[in-house]
């Protein structure tokens, strides 16, 4: 069987272009392949379609909950700004609720180091070779992941620690300093209350649905 390679979006009558990029007669693919083709296409389409109509659907919603908010701010003659902020709307029978939710990835720059050698020096200064429980709890903060990331959650959590000395604000304040906002992720939620009468989340998700 001669193959042709095809050269132009433009598959000629009578033949298919197979995975490699080669031009197949029809009358030389087996039937079974024929039916898998149409199958498979049949499903991807319609399902790029239902991908558009959520996206479509995401946008569409989240520009009716921003224009509610601002809605809701003008009854106190306030006006707020940006897309910030996390969001629940109920019905007014509890029933159904939204939840527009913003993640923002946060990294930090070289002063999380800086921050870190402050806090050395006063887990140094602290324990004076003692108990290590405070330098293990520290060390935990700043670990590193696989791929070398720093816990976000962790090296935040040491800032809500009610610890007055000196120093140990220095390297608090080294820690918000090197803190930046790389950018944010909306998420759309819908929750609906199920025979239980809990609130149960509509999946918008193939694999949960």
């Amino acid at each position: 069987m001669t193959l042709s390679t095809s050269t132009t979006n433009e598959v000629p009558a009578g033949y298919r272009t197979n995975a490699t990029g080669y031009l197949v007669p029809e009358s030389k693919i087996e039937a079974i392949d024929l039916l898998r083709d149409e199958l498979v296409n049949e499903i991807v389409t319609e399902g790029q379609t239902i991908s558009q109509q959520l996206q479509e659907f995401k946008v569409k919603t989240l520009m009716k909950i921003h224009d509610f908010i601002e809605l809701s701010a003008a009854e106190y003659g306030q006006k707020i700004g940006g897309k910030k902020g996390n969001v629940s709307l109920a019905s007014f029978d509890g029933r159904s609720m939204i939840k527009r939710s913003i993640n923002e990835n946060i990294t930090f720059d070289e002063r999380l180091q800086i921050a870190k050698s402050l806090v050395d020096d006063c887990i140094h200064r602290w324990t004076q070779g003692g108990n290590d429980n405070i330098k293990a709890l520290v060390e935990h903060a700043f670990q590193t992941d696989k791929e070398g990331n720093i816990s976000v959650t962790r090296i935040l959590g040491l800032r809500r620690l009610d610890i007055k000395d000196e120093q140990w604000l220095k390297a608090m304040e080294a820690i918000a300093d090197s803190i930046s906002i790389t950018g944010s992720k909306t998420y759309l939620r819908l929750y609906q209350r199920n025979a239980k009468d809990a609130l149960e989340q509509i999946s918008l998700d193939i694999a949960n649905a």
